[in-house]
């Protein structure tokens, strides 16, 4: 599994360069950038401090969407307070959520918002798992630099660990079962439903492998007998 930190909208070079930095520590090579040219200024890379490489393979987006193109399973990282969704998990359960798709999942992305304000409800939409660093104080403490050094230590030993050679399931798998489950709601007249569809999106990132399989399998059981 490859797996990207994704930034959306720095504001700060030295942000970037403390996320390039602890990057490098915990051995993460992947650093995709969203509308933002911070880490082209000279403090991203006073920061960095021997991450340069990091800042020097940069690959640049103009929005999250296309950042995410070619990503199998997209985590958001945000804060509890502010989230209108609901599942939510810590970077521990991250870590198990991640290693049971290792098997199956090419290409993974952390995702992480801007300085000020951290994602957009249109942008958390496009994660398939939201999660969060759990705090003691109400107003999140932590800054970009020291929350991807949070997640980069906690994920490290899973990401070095090589993965067995075991059949590979298919990779947009999740996608098309956010669809069927899209189509599934329209047949039955509760698309404006926007609480129910936010929570099955959210429910379906934490399936395990055979529990989408199974889900694919009791929704086309379901298509055929709507259609009779």
């Amino acid at each position: 599994m490859q797996l990207h930190i994704v930034l959306v909208a720095p504001a700060r070079a030295e942000n970037v360069g403390a996320a390039a930095r602890a990057m490098k520590t915990m051995g993460f090579t992947s650093l995709r950038i969203v509308d933002s040219e911070a880490h082209l200024q000279p403090a991203a890379r006073w920061v960095a401090h021997g991450a340069g490489d990091i800042l020097d393979a940069v690959q640049t987006f103009s929005t999250l969407q296309e950042a995410l193109a070619d990503v199998d399973f997209t985590v958001a990282t945000t804060a509890r307070s502010r989230a209108r969704f609901h599942y939510y998990c810590t970077p521990q359960q991250l870590t198990e959520q991640l290693a049971e798709r290792q098997q199956w999942v090419h290409q993974a992305a952390l995702v992480f918002g801007r300085e000020d304000s951290g994602l957009t409800n249109e942008e958390l939409e496009l994660a398939d798992l939201l999660t969060g660093v759990p705090m003691v104080a109400d107003y999140p403490s932590l800054n970009l630099g020291q929350a991807v050094m949070v997640y980069c230590y906690q994920l490290a030993q899973l990401m070095s660990v090589s993965a067995q050679q075991e059949p590979l399931a298919d990779a947009g798998q999740l996608n098309a079962l956010r669809q069927r489950a899209d189509r599934l709601l329209q047949a039955l007249d509760v698309t404006d439903d926007q609480k129910l569809r936010d929570w099955l999106h959210q429910r379906l990132g934490v399936l395990q492998q055979r529990d989408t399989v199974m889900l694919h399998r009791l929704l086309h059981d379901i298509e055929k007998k709507l259609t009779k």
